[in-house]
């Protein structure tokens, strides 16, 4: 365990450091999806018994956002088994032109293929809470939709309490 971290520090600062940016990027549109998850499941979801119409406009523009951000989460996070293996290519890649170091570059190959799979991991395992929401409010938005073509295309869904 002792030589594991120091070439995990080590490597960080090459093609590693590629994959801990996209998970950023990824951690920050997973919050949006889910936030965007949130407030159309809020407003499908009345806690309270006052009214507030919504147009159909307004309801389909939110699922699109929601939808939207939830598609680019899943295709972000879908790429980092892709860019571990293109770490460990790169790797090898240098390890034939430089075979004076290539105990770094078999390390480094192992370690980006390490990051990808892990990043790739533990965004499947956090994609579960919104892909319940999406599902929950795309039924509940089919069902709005289809309730308010009989209501003169305007949707009633109680408001919250503020």
């Amino acid at each position: 365990m002792k030589e594991i971290l120091p070439t995990l520090l080590s490597n960080f600062y090459g093609f590693d450091m590629v994959i801990f940016a996209v998970a950023i990027i990824n951690l920050i549109i997973y919050f949006r999806t889910r936030t965007l998850a949130g407030e159309l499941y809020n407003i499908l979801h009345p806690t309270a018994k006052a009214k507030h119409t919504y147009s159909e406009a307004t309801i389909v523009d939110m699922r699109h956002s929601t939808t939207s951000a939830y598609s680019l989460y899943l295709n972000v996070s879908a790429i980092f088994p892709l860019l571990g293996i293109l770490g460990t290519v790169l790797s090898l890649l240098n390890m034939a032109k430089d075979m004076q170091n290539m105990q770094t570059n078999f390390f480094a190959a192992l370690t980006s293929t390490f990051w990808g799979l892990i990043f790739a991991i533990f965004y499947k395992l956090v994609d579960s809470k919104v892909a319940a929401l999406i599902e929950d409010n795309e039924k509940n938005v089919a069902f709005y939709l289809e309730r308010g073509e009989r209501d003169n295309r305007k949707i009633t869904i109680p408001k919250e309490r503020d």
